[in-house]
């Protein structure tokens, strides 16, 4: 059975509002169009759209997006209220079949309910999951999602490898592909053949192999591990819990 590849940014608690995150991902759109064809154009749920059509075509531009962000603030269940503190959220997609999917959660202040991330799925199977799968695509991806959302860490990796490493709910995710915002400290040296490119002034981005690495490969997890062990030695793998809301 092969790996569930997947790439994700990840940060705590940042209040914006919905045409401050849509800011973000009006650039955050407009940089991934340029990593693969497939990802000019996106849709989302809602009723009535063509039938020709995965969804409602997502106009990438700041105020449709703020417009798209508020359609999706969390509520209450009883009584339909907004949440404020815990942001706003979407899911997108780009094809009926094959689909690449985005999930974006931002603008949440909350201690509680998860951080704000930026996930992209790519397909399951077929030639784009292929393309995708590569080191220098999936470092354009992270390096968007880092630009765009300034998370504190991104990676792609695969959720089994994910499940062999994690050792806490929270801390920092190390994968094939990681990336570690300047915040969270200083990088120590890492061993051959990691690979280490700096991500503008934001951080750092280390890529482990030039190929997709396995969770069912000893030497890809011995190495993820090696690399994992070095982080959290210099402090970059954990992350303070979030306090409880005072009362």
């Amino acid at each position: 059975m092969q790996d569930k590849y997947y790439a994700g940014a990840y940060w705590g608690p940042r209040q914006e509002t919905a045409l401050e995150c849509a800011r973000r991902a009006e650039l955050f759109f407009h940089m991934l169009a340029r990593c693969d064809p497939t990802f000019t154009q996106w849709y989302g749920a809602g009723r009535g759209f063509p039938r020709e059509l995965p969804g409602w075509p997502v106009c990438p531009e700041m105020k449709e997006l703020e417009t798209l962000f508020l359609k999706g603030r969390n509520r209450t269940d009883v009584g339909r209220e907004v949440i404020e503190d815990l942001g706003f959220r979407q899911f997108v997609w780009n094809s009926k079949k094959e689909a690449t999917k985005l999930h974006l959660s931002c603008g949440k202040y909350s201690p509680c309910g998860g951080p704000n991330l930026c996930l992209l799925y790519p397909p399951k199977q077929g030639a784009v999951r292929e393309r995708l799968l590569r080191a220098p695509v999936l470092t354009e991806v992270l390096t968007c999602m880092a630009t765009a959302w300034d998370p504190d860490f991104a990676m792609a990796s695969s959720s089994e490898m994910v499940d062999l490493m994690e050792e806490g709910e929270f801390e920092v995710r190390v994968g094939w592909l990681t990336y570690l915002s300047r915040r969270l400290g200083t990088l120590p040296p890492l061993p051959a053949p990691v690979r280490i490119e700096p991500v503008g002034t934001l951080g750092w981005l280390l890529v482990l192999s030039p190929e997709p690495m396995t969770a069912g490969n000893p030497e890809h997890v011995a190495l993820t591990a090696r690399v994992r062990e070095l982080l959290d030695r210099a402090g970059l793998i954990e992350r303070p819990q979030p306090e409880p809301a005072s009362e």
